[in-house]
């Protein structure tokens, strides 16, 4: 089965640089779509990122210019590079991908990671 798995959360200074990873597993055809969001404490999530194909993209005001949304097709591997960060930047970062494999015959599936933790604090 599809799983994805995040990685490169943790503790960071204000201003500091962080790159989070999706990395996606199982019988693959195409990764149609991906996204991160965040939700931070008492908090809904919300969308940080969005890549649908090529070079199209959308963020959300709150960090852009900061932030970039980046696939690594032949990995099966999404990336977001989070430069400048703020406090409010704090929350629990969820990648969310569409993807078409075998095991759906086709058919595109929505898919969550189970989550990184990114904490902007002196």
């Amino acid at each position: 089965q599809v799983q994805l798995v995040e990685s490169g959360g943790g503790l960071v200074q204000p201003g500091g640089s962080r790159r989070l990873s999706c990395a996606a597993s199982g019988s693959i055809t195409s990764i149609n779509g991906m996204g991160w969001y965040r939700q931070a404490p008492g908090q809904e999530r919300e969308l940080v990122a969005a890549i649908h194909s090529g070079v199209s993209t959308a963020y959300a005001d709150a960090v852009k210019g900061r932030f970039t949304i980046s696939r690594d097709n032949a990995k099966n591997t999404g990336y977001l590079q989070m430069n400048s960060l703020k406090p409010e930047d704090t929350a629990v970062y969820y990648c969310y991908a569409a993807i078409t494999s075998a095991q759906t015959m086709g058919r595109m599936t929505g898919y969550w990671g189970q989550g990184t933790q990114v904490t902007v604090s002196s």
